[in-house]
């Protein structure tokens, strides 16, 4: 008899049926309710013989993991899912890549300082500052938009973020499309299952992106109020002034945060109001809707679908004892269909009551500290988009996107409408 009451048998049965996901497969990256659905029912803390990892998908079991920093380490955070072989580290190592403890993988003393300065960029003062701008930006991309059958994807819900972070951080010197290009190519490489090829190709564009910060950080021309100057001008807990490899693995992260995952996050609030004409009205007119949609997507199918932990320590999660050094998962997307705490999950209920409690952002220390700048920036676009272009619809609803299907980060790639006839 197992710690919840279910016979032995039982776990034997679940570990046995869920053998069969894939992480990567197109079954789980199409449809992951139904995986999700039973791990939760079946086996809430379970080792994938596939990556070795442990799945923890309870939205209780997943806040505890994430708040309890002795115990459940962020070290393994930023790691290669697929190892990368030798040839690939050659390309990385020729371009002096490395990625020390600074922010989602940074466990030790420091962590709180450089967070402290990110979020003299991301908190709500400068977001709300930041409103105007962002609008700016989202009516001078939706005024190229040219006629007829268009995809929102690229030109809208990828650039707009970007081009928001290039503002916000002080960026210059370097094409918004360059820049995603890049962020793209490290999200795969890092968190995808590519082949050989597509590894020594992405390590090629990952290895550009690295060198591309390396010298901005040690740029001495770096505008005052920018973020490289922040990282400039901070020192450690001990004093000492911040180290080139950690502020150039800094602004590696929040780059790939700030616009891949910001964009991934808007093409999918964009596309699920599209499927939903009453919402996609209503963005345009009513106040709150907007905001209120936005958390309905970040709950249901947030942009970061996992975070990984490592156990310090053995320990006890969920009923299973875990040893020390176990590879943990926390499965975010299914924490908030949690039916323990979101009441008829699959239901998309823009104004839930709790809607907040969904741990699409993590929670605790290591919190998204660009989680309100998200927020403000998928609000923006969907009012903008649903604005500008009233009678777009999607243009093939029969026929599902093509999906970015990572460890960690899911989102439709293409976000394809036409426009309605005009009435007379």
């Amino acid at each position: 008899m197992l710690s919840d009451g279910r016979p032995a048998g039982d776990a034997v049965h679940a570990a046995e049926s869920l053998g069969l996901l894939d992480l990567f497969g197109d079954s789980f990256v199409r449809d992951p309710y139904p995986w999700l659905d039973r791990l939760r029912a079946e086996a809430p803390v379970h080792q994938d013989p596939g990556t070795g990892l442990w799945l923890v998908s309870r939205h209780q079991d997943i806040r505890r993991a994430l708040l309890d920093t002795d115990r459940f380490l962020p070290d393994n955070a930023q790691n290669a899912v697929t190892p990368l072989p030798v040839a690939v580290m050659r390309v990385l190592v020729r371009a002096g890549f490395t990625l020390p403890a600074a922010l989602a993988n940074n466990g030790t003393p420091s962590h709180a300082g450089l967070r402290r300065v990110v979020m003299r960029f991301f908190d709500a003062r400068s977001v709300t500052a930041a409103v105007p701008m962002i609008e700016r930006i989202a009516d001078e991309l939706l005024d190229r938009i040219p006629g007829g059958d268009i995809d929102l994807f690229i030109p809208f819900a990828q650039i707009l973020p970007c081009r928001v972070l290039m503002e916000l951080l002080g960026i210059r010197g370097v094409d918004p499309a360059t820049l995603i290009a890049w962020s793209d190519a490290a999200l795969e490489l890092f968190w995808g299952r590519p082949s050989l090829a597509r590894q020594l190709e992405l390590a090629e564009l990952v290895a550009e992106f690295h060198q591309w910060l390396t010298a901005t950080v040690r740029d001495d021309d770096a505008p005052p109020g920018s973020f490289v100057r922040a990282l400039a001008d901070h020192r450690l807990p001990d004093g000492t002034p911040l180290d080139v490899p950690t502020a150039v693995a800094a602004c590696f992260f929040v780059f790939v945060a700030g616009q891949s995952t910001t964009g991934q996050l808007i093409a999918t609030v964009l596309s699920r109001a599209l499927a939903d004409p009453g919402v996609w009205r209503g963005a345009a007119e009513e106040a709150g809707l907007a905001e209120a949609w936005v958390e309905e997507v970040l709950r249901r199918e947030p942009p970061v679908t996992t975070w990984r932990r490592v156990t310090a320590e053995a320990t006890r999660l969920g009923g299973v004892e875990l040893p020390a050094g176990a590879q943990v998962l926390l499965m975010l997307m299914g924490s908030g269909s949690d039916p323990a705490v979101f009441p008829d999950p699959e239901r998309m209920c823009p104004g839930r009551a709790n809607a907040r409690r969904h741990l699409a952002f993590g929670a605790g220390r290591h919190l998204c500290p660009g989680a309100t700048l998200a927020r403000t920036e998928a609000a923006v676009a969907l009012r903008a988009a649903a604005r500008r272009l009233p009678s777009v619809r999607p243009a093939d609803p029969q026929v599902e996107p093509p999906m970015l299907g990572l460890l960690s980060f899911r989102a439709p790639l293409r976000v394809a409408v036409e426009r309605q006839p005009r009435r007379p």
